[in-house]
């Protein structure tokens, strides 16, 4: 059940992000065929911030110090545009058109996910 909330609310983060940022676009289609591609990208994006999103901060621990933690919106954002590059080897209809774009995205995407995991009951949270 958890893993279904994260992927739902890591959806919902990628969705307020491509209507905020117009570098970020889920592709064309039905309402329904959007959604499955959110979802679609919400899995990558968790499988990239699970599997290589630790390593990347690990080894970007000198310069995460140095600057008091914002090199973490440009992990965050690396990340994002990782996750692109894999949902387009896909075919997946998602598209971050650069790096600042991506950097606002990772921005919304944190916010949204640590609004949502404040309003879940504690039984959902990991």
């Amino acid at each position: 059940m958890r893993l279904i909330i994260r992927i739902l609310v890591s959806a919902v983060g990628l969705g307020v992000a491509a209507a905020l940022v117009d570098g970020i676009s889920i592709g064309p289609g039905t309402d329904s065929e959007r959604a499955l591609t959110l979802l679609a990208v919400a899995v990558i994006f968790g499988l990239v911030n699970g599997i290589v999103g630790p390593i990347l901060r690990f080894l970007t621990c000198p310069l995460v110090i140095l600057t008091l933690g914002l090199f973490l919106l440009v992990v965050n954002a690396l990340l994002l545009l990782l996750t692109e590059w894999i949902a387009n080897q896909f075919d997946l209809a998602f598209h971050v058109d650069g790096f600042w774009s991506a950097v606002l995205g990772a921005l919304i995407i944190s916010v949204v996910s640590f609004l949502i995991n404040i309003l879940l009951p504690d039984r959902y949270e990991s």
